[in-house]
């Protein structure tokens, strides 16, 4: 139970901080707990799902929810979804773990050159695709029309397939992808993609659970840490600067991935080295 709890906490906290840690959730509980990825995938969902539930709702009462924005972005990535469950049911595991580290990877590389950037000056980072979405100064809200519709709908679909087939969320592709095609506040985009991950979980959750999944009880645990870890995070998430969060995500985030990928190559080269 200690380490249900330890585990959830600190999933929770890097969920609350920076609106894409749910992604460590299926790591915590692969590599803490022992869970399989069969298995960790529907807790992991649970988990996020709850926890982001809790942070959106915060950050409705705040103001800080472009929920239209929200509401595009889940509802195109509850289409996918679908795709992405059943490709985890028919891709072999050891291919499944592979594609999760090399999600990892891509994640760290995205949050370190997302982190160098905050100190470069806003004239060198615009471009053209940056103007994709833009924020209304009258009225703060996004600035309507086809591209800015396009954009989101795919960040949304995308998010939504990889939820579906690893369990993850979706704020790893969410947080970065609003922050390169718009001028929202990054704890906007926070609090905006844990509004998109409540509504993309609670959708994968339930077919997941459609198809007869179970989840066992010690994994309730780990559940409720993971929302008590994003509820505390929250107070102390506008005192800590983005650009350390990112470099803090992105270690842990690196550590992980290598850890998860040798938990997966090793035995397969033992196996290889015994056959042989």
């Amino acid at each position: 139970m200690i380490n249900e709890i330890l585990l959830g906490l600190g999933v929770g906290a890097a969920l609350g901080l920076t609106g894409s840690g749910g992604v460590l959730a299926v790591p915590a509980l692969i590599l803490g707990l022992g869970f399989s990825l069969p298995e960790a995938v529907p807790v992991s969902l649970i988990a996020i799902g709850s926890a982001s539930l809790i942070g959106t709702v915060e950050g409705l009462r705040k103001g800080l929810v472009r929920y239209r924005a929200a509401l595009v972005m889940a509802v195109f990535g509850m289409l996918l979804s679908p795709l992405g469950i059943y490709l985890s049911q028919v891709l072999p595991n050891d291919l499944m773990m592979i594609l999760f580290c090399g999600l990892l990877f891509f994640i760290v590389v995205r949050m370190v050159r997302q982190a160098r950037s905050d100190a470069v000056s806003a004239d060198e980072m615009t471009s053209p695709l940056e103007h994709n979405c833009m924020l209304r100064e009258d009225t703060g809200r996004f600035q309507w029309n086809p591209r800015c519709f396009s954009t989101l709908s795919g960040i949304g679909g995308v998010a939504g397939l990889f939820s579906g087939m690893l369990g993850v969320g979706g704020g790893f592709l969410i947080v970065p992808g609003v922050r390169h095609f718009s001028n929202l506040g990054m704890h906007g985009i926070v609090a905006t993609s844990l509004a998109v991950i409540t509504l993309i979980s609670a959708g994968t959750i339930t077919l997941t659970l459609l198809h007869g999944v179970t989840i066992a009880e010690r994994s309730w645990y780990f559940i409720a840490a993971t929302i008590t870890g994003l509820v505390v995070s929250r107070f102390f998430a506008p005192r800590i600067p983005p650009h350390a969060l990112q470099w803090g995500f992105a270690a842990l985030a690196s550590l992980v991935a290598v850890s998860m990928l040798a938990k997966t190559l090793i035995p397969m080269f033992n196996a290889g080295f015994n056959a042989g």
